[in-house]
Formats: C-alpha cells, sequence, structure tokens
C-alpha cells in the first residue's frame, strides 16, 4: 500500500504531483480523496478522469500487459497538484512473488503472433524498471 498526499499548490501549471508512468503491479486499486488530479493518456491527450462517490479506481498494470502480451495495455496516468486543496490517494498493488516467473501466456504465442516481452522474474522486471533499463 501505498498513501500519496499532494498539498495545495500555488502555480498548479507549474508542478506534477506524480509524473507519468505505469504501475509495476498486475492491477492496482486506487482509493482518492474527494479533490480531482488523476489524469490517463488516451487517445494522444491527457483526459481527466472523474471522480464517482465511494468509487475505487483499478487501473490495468505492467504485468498484466506483459501476460497478456501486450492485448492489454498498462494504464499511462500522472496525477495533478490543485491550487486550493490537499489531494490524497491510497494505492493497493497487486503484484506476484518476486520469484515468479513473468512473460506472454503461451495459449497468446503463435507464428502470427510472437512474443512482445521477455520472460523474466517480476525482481528482474522491478529492478530494470526502477533502474530505467530495457525490459
Amino acid at each position: 500500500m501505498k498513501i500519496n498526499m499532494y498539498p495545495p499548490c500555488p502555480q498548479p501549471e507549474l508542478a506534477l504531483g506524480v509524473e507519468p508512468h505505469t504501475d509495476m503491479s498486475a492491477l492496482t486499486i486506487l482509493v482518492p480523496n474527494d479533490v480531482p488530479g488523476l489524469q490517463v493518456w488516451k487517445d494522444d491527450n491527457w483526459v481527466a478522469v472523474n471522480l464517482l462517490e465511494n468509487a475505487l479506481f483499478v487501473h490495468v498494470g505492467d504485468q498484466i500487459e506483459v501476460l497478456s502480451n501486450g492485448k492489454y495495455k498498462s494504464v499511462l496516468h500522472r496525477s495533478l497538484v490543485n491550487k486550493e486543496c490537499t489531494r490524497m490517494s491510497w494505492a493497493v498493488f497487486i503484484v506476484p512473488p518476486h520469484e515468479a516467473n513473468i512473460g506472454p501466456f503461451s495459449e497468446l504465442v503463435n507464428d502470427q503472433n510472437q512474443a512482445k516481452y521477455s520472460t523474466k522474474t517480476y525482481a528482474e522486471y522491478r529492478h530494470c524498471k526502477f533502474n530505467k533499463l530495457p525490459q
């Protein structure tokens, strides 16, 4: 679990709460407070995510993208700060064990649909992602 807190910022146009990224998890469950600021990359634009009362957001993460051989895409997202209000969110990451081998499901790979991702342990994947190394 990760708790994010973005205090008010007098010039929100000059700051990001969190830079654009995808999550390393298989899934991320996000519980936001009532201050907007989550955006997703869709159709070559940043789109604000509308808040729904008492709703959770579920993001597809990198591990689902790898397992599905790219059929399901990890959600590219970012967080913005607010001029007047503190924005908070609580993220729960659903991840495989560090020693688990993660690669495209064999049922999704054939002569017409080659593997788009190499198989590696989740620990190796995390190391590459944290160090901005090629996957």
